[in-house]
């Protein structure tokens, strides 16, 4: 009687373990998955750390506001370290064991490009903040981006270096082995050149080089009177201080990569200006309400990849809210007929699911010992 009685409990305990498990598994309803995948850690995790930031600003506003039709957000965030391989990961435990949709994310062009073949495929709608490459939207009409592409930060560069610099000579060094930076020099080549200047010096070198000092000589023999760098911060603040050093005192012009350089590098980067989506000291309502509450909540002033993908949550939010569903396909659809103010500035989406919208270009300088970026002009498409 006794042994009847224990295998009855040990049958009853695992029957209670098995139904509280589906209990568990069991979706909630009452709340709106969202993935994130951003580099948190590696040689890029500045930009995947504030833009983590900029979207759980967004959803901690969002939820406290009433959330998206009637149900509150939860993000669930993967770190890719930058890592191609790794962000095809973090997609498939986020729609597979998390069974999420939507994803924001990941920031570098390479990482994004890495699953969005995947995500066109389940229906998985994919917005990306900062992934610049033309090719990213190209799986499908389920990719989506809030930054501007390539080409016109190229464009945007050559333009105003011609028209702002009064730059008629011009010399690039740019990384051959990535696609960013190759794209990059190749549009800015365009534009400056249409613009009436003469490019004078195009030197390149491989990925995670750290010495440029051979370029460099042949940029300086060269008489630029601007040096375009596209590349991101922490490559180029070795550029900067190797250029400087050799005597190189003209303007430096790069793209949205260098945003985060003021805090890694030095003096050698006064004299340089960025292609950026949005400037912090803007006196746009918006960026002011911005960066006020970002800078309360974070003690440090927002990057563009911050803004940009608060940004891609809010555009998120109101494609829900304008499909009244949260059905990737009718979110989809909501999306490409979205038109508004956000903080990167006004944003509507073309046929290819880029942004219609205009660069800012920032230039560095030094306030009270400290650099700073600081707006300088505005460019339209």
């Amino acid at each position: 009687m006794k042994k009847t009685v224990k295998c009855a409990l040990a049958v009853a305990a695992v029957l209670a373990v098995v139904f509280a498990f589906a209990g568990c598994a069991k979706e909630d309803d009452s709340v709106i998955k969202i993935g994130g995948i951003y580099p948190l850690s590696g040689g890029v995790a500045i930009y995947g750390i504030d833009a983590q930031r900029g979207v759980d600003l967004a959803v901690e506003e969002i939820n406290a506001a009433g959330e998206i039709n009637g149900k509150r957000v939860v993000v669930i965030a993967e770190d890719d370290e930058g890592n191609p391989e790794k962000s095809v990961n973090a997609y498939k435990k986020l729609t597979t064991k998390d069974k999420v949709h939507f994803i924001i994310g990941s920031l570098t062009s390479g990482c994004t490009q890495a699953f969005t073949a995947l995500a066109q495929a389940q229906k998985v709608v994919v917005i990306a903040p900062a992934a610049t490459a033309p090719s990213v939207t190209d799986a499908g009409d389920f990719i989506f981006r809030v930054c501007f592409i390539d080409p016109f930060q190229g464009s945007v560069a050559g333009k105003f270096s011609v028209e702002n610099l009064d730059a008629k000579r011009a010399a690039i060094l740019y990384d051959n082995g990535n696609d960013y930076s190759v794209g990059l020099y190749e549009n800015f080549k365009k534009a400056f050149v249409a613009g009436g200047g003469t490019i004078v010096a195009e030197e390149s070198y491989n990925t995670g080089d750290k010495d440029f000092n051979a370029q460099l000589v042949k940029i300086k023999n060269a008489n630029p009177d601007v040096v375009y760098l596209p590349d991101y911060y922490n490559t180029v603040a070795l550029i900067a201080k190797q250029l400087r050093a050799q005597g190189i005192n003209t303007p430096i012009v790069g793209p949205d990569g260098w945003d985060g350089i003021q805090g890694n590098a030095g003096d050698e980067v006064l004299n340089g200006y960025y292609s950026n989506h949005y400037a912090a000291d803007s006196t746009d309502p918006l960026v002011i309400d911005f960066v006020q509450k970002y800078t309360a909540k974070y003690s440090v002033e927002p990057t563009s990849f911050a803004a940009l993908a608060y940004d891609a949550m809010y555009v998120l939010k109101d494609a829900m809210i304008a499909a009244d569903s949260e059905d990737s396909v009718k979110v989809r659809d909501a999306l490409q007929n979205t038109s508004g103010e956000y903080v990167t500035g006004n944003l509507s989406f073309d046929e290819n699911r880029n942004p219609t919208k205009s660069a800012v270009m920032l230039k560095i300088v030094k306030k009270d010992g400290v650099l700073v970026p600081v707006y300088e002009a505005t460019v339209n498409p």
